[in-house]
């Protein structure tokens, strides 16, 4: 457990030095080229030692979710991942409307997998990723300014990232057993 905490630590804290207003101070010293090499190497340690500390993690139940509403999980999902997509295309009329699109699939990817998984482990990471998703997406909307009205979003990346959200939801849930170990049951019987 201690290992996914670090992990959480490190991950997340290198994300949030804009709020913490370390960003500028920590550029300022190391300068903007070391930065950038010691953020990366600190967010790619942090998932290391999160993916090896939860599953090295044991098994205590915080508390049990209720199996007939797993699949609110599922379809909460395919909104996640489509916004996770549109964060990292060009600008697109939804990523203009929400401007933070992949903060926000983050957070509700996380509260998905928070309805879904009670034990200790699970509230550890996905609680973490939700608050720090939740804490990001108001920060830069009071921080950032909304993109420049020169700027004239696209239907075609709103088109693609509705198409590639949904190929990769749909290889996630067919391969979500071999890829986190948890297989995702879709009898909703």
């Amino acid at each position: 457990m201690n290992l996914l905490i670090l992990g959480l630590v490190l991950f997340l804290g290198v994300h949030l030095l804009r709020e913490l207003h370390l960003r500028d101070m920590a550029v300022k010293r190391l300068g903007d080229r070391s930065y950038r090499i010691t953020y990366v190497l600190i967010a790619i340690l942090g998932i290391v030692l999160i993916v090896w500390g939860k599953s090295a993690s044991p098994f205590i139940m915080v508390y049990e979710p209720r199996y007939e509403l797993r699949g609110i999980s599922h379809f909460a999902m395919l909104p996640a991942i489509i916004l996770v997509v549109a964060g990292n295309l060009p600008l697109s009329y939804l990523r203009r409307s929400i401007r933070n699109p992949m903060v926000l699939g983050t957070a509700i990817w996380g509260a998905a997998h928070l309805w879904a998984n009670g034990d200790l482990a699970s509230v550890l990471l996905f609680g973490s990723f939700t608050a720090w998703a939740i804490i990001k997406f108001v920060s830069l909307a009071l921080t950032r300014p909304a993109p420049a009205s020169s700027q004239k979003p696209s239907l075609l990346w709103d088109v693609l990232a509705m198409f590639f959200g949904l190929v990769l939801y749909y290889f996630v849930a067919i391969f979500h057993g071999q890829l986190f170990g948890i297989g995702l049951n879709f009898d909703f019987s």
